[in-house]
């Protein structure tokens, strides 16, 4: 008798619960039709082909295995999200064990937040000196993920749809008590956020985008064997529920030519993420629309003499049902995989256009100077450059050039005034976030969760803090950065990982709408 579930697939359904919210406004997702990322119908003919961005994403191999959020927005955009769920897995001696995950959302999740997820590691993991801090301008983002055109314009809607799905991952804390570690080649219990962001506050600013990868999660993605690349063509032409089985069968069928048996409710609930409050012939229905989807695509194939996509189900019992999918030609081409792991063009020959150079100047530049220097002096450069014209006495190009030569040299270090203008930035970030998600103000929540922080660092944060600074400081001086440099950026990195951590551990110190949610923790079921 052949066994249903096989490891890595959940048998049991994810909880999750949520806290009420301010009526955040959730858009409806149709079932029908290709979507973008954001729900929307996706551009046809001539608006299609030009947005074709980078042609790769990048997802880690254990976040596949299972849904991040709901599928249903009504559920997945509350404040406050804690999505449960269980998948199983083989351990060293080849017996099935089951792993446990919650995904702690404060200000919701969407699954269109993954489009930006795997975009976004695959753009910092294609650079040729790859670090955990990313700095591109959102324009340079969205028109290498095919999101607008590469020589369009600004991308208005596009850009604040970008800005909340960042808001939203940089609060994730993400929970396994047996994730796979690709690094150390053994299942292990680990505690990650995905990233945290310094973003300019001025819709013109011309400035890149900061990302700082969580360490942990940027060493799972980076390992050999810790991600899959995958088409984000073929990704961003499915619907959400179609995107996740489309990621695990790819992992499956890099080496099988069929997919093991998934009990059909295990599946729609715990990997795509469908509510476990529907019938399993409604399940049914829903998944053989996933399935009709990826036929189209060919990475599956439709059962053989001429049956329909009903006949891929088997009855097990009353309300059981089993499905196998078959690999499909989708899988015989090599295109998408050589697209996937070329390099891209970098990121900061937008900035130094901007700042004045032509096409021969960027690639001179980016030849001859590190590329952490570079993008260092070219955000003083363009911050100076907005803060006051007349700053310059020859020009943009002229003081970017002294600069990078002398801080080659170690002969220059950045200005005071910067690091104050990025602080500054960073606090009015902070009171523009909840703007951008909706979320009510409350000023002394906020002074009273900063004054518990900053005593958690000196007190049960204190190790941790120490870990994760101590890691990041190295990550930053091998990227290029000075002693001084690297200390700073790391100290503001892991403060800001471990703000995560500690609004986790202390959900009675969260604002808004998020401090209710210890109540509901307290009775949440462990097992």
């Amino acid at each position: 008798m052949q066994c249903a579930v096989r490891a890595g697939y959940a048998t049991s359904h994810p909880r999750h619960s949520r806290v009420p919210g301010t009526g955040t406004t959730a858009r409806t997702l149709r079932e029908r039709g290709p979507l973008d990322n954001d729900g929307r119908k996706k551009p046809k003919g001539s608006a299609a082909r030009a947005l074709r961005g980078v042609g790769a994403g990048r997802a880690q191999l254990t976040l596949v295995e299972h849904a991040l959020c709901p599928l249903d927005p009504a559920a997945a955009l509350r404040e406050g999200l804690v999505h449960r769920s269980e998948f199983f897995y083989y351990d060293e001696n080849r017996h099935q064990r089951k792993a446990q995950t919650k995904v702690f959302c404060p200000f919701g999740l969407s699954p269109a937040d993954e489009f930006y997820l795997w975009g976004l590691i695959a753009l910092t993991l294609s650079q040729a000196d790859a670090s955990v801090e990313f700095h591109a301008t959102p324009h340079y983002c969205l028109s290498r993920l095919g999101m607008i055109p590469q020589g369009g314009g600004q991308g208005g809607k596009n850009y604040a749809l970008f800005r909340q799905s960042i808001a939203r991952l940089a609060a994730v804390t993400y929970f396994n008590d047996h994730f796979y570690d690709p690094i150390r080649g053994e299942h292990r219990d680990v505690a990650f956020g995905f990233l945290s962001y310094s973003l300019p506050t001025s819709a013109s600013s011309t400035r890149a985008w900061r990302f700082v990868w969580d360490p942990l999660f940027f060493e799972f993605c980076q390992a050999a064997r810790g991600s899959l690349v995958f088409d984000l063509e073929t990704y961003r032409a499915l619907d959400f529920a179609s995107r996740r089985l489309f990621l695990l069968l790819k992992k499956i069928f890099w080496r099988q030519a069929q997919s093991p048996l998934f009990e059909v409710r295990h599946l729609g609930v715990h990997l795509l993420g469908f509510a476990p409050s529907i019938e399993s012939r409604d399940l049914k229905i829903k998944i053989a629309r996933c399935a009709e989807r990826l036929v189209t695509q060919g990475v599956i194939t439709a059962p053989g003499g001429g049956a329909s996509l009903k006949a891929m189900f088997e009855k097990r019992g009353v309300g059981s049902y089993v499905i196998r999918f078959q690999r499909g030609p989708y899988f015989d081409k090599t295109d998408a995989d050589r697209a996937a792991d070329r390099l891209v063009d970098s990121p900061l020959v937008e900035l130094l256009k901007t700042i004045g150079f032509a096409d021969s100047e960027c690639a001179r530049i980016l030849a001859k100077y590190n590329h952490q220097i570079i993008q260092t002096w070219a955000d003083i450069t363009l911050a100076a450059k907005e803060r006051s014209p007349d700053f310059f006495k020859v020009s943009p190009q002229a003081y970017f050039l002294d600069s990078i030569e002398h801080a080659t040299r170690s002969n220059r270090t950045p200005p005071d005034w910067w690091y104050e203008h990025r602080k500054q930035e960073e606090r009015r970030e902070r009171d523009a976030k909840r703007e951008i998600l909706n979320l009510p103000a409350n000023p002394q929540t906020v002074a009273d969760e900063d004054r518990a922080f900053e005593q958690y660092l000196c007190d049960e944060g204190r190790a941790h803090f120490a870990e994760i600074l101590s890691r990041l400081f190295g990550q930053f001086q091998r990227a290029g950065q000075s002693p001084s440099e690297a200390q700073r950026n790391a100290t503001e990195a892991a403060r800001g990982q471990l703000r995560n951590r500690f609004r986790h551990d202390h959900p009675e110190l969260g604002t808004g709408g998020i401090s209710a949610l210890g109540d509901v923790l307290k009775n949440l079921p462990l097992g």
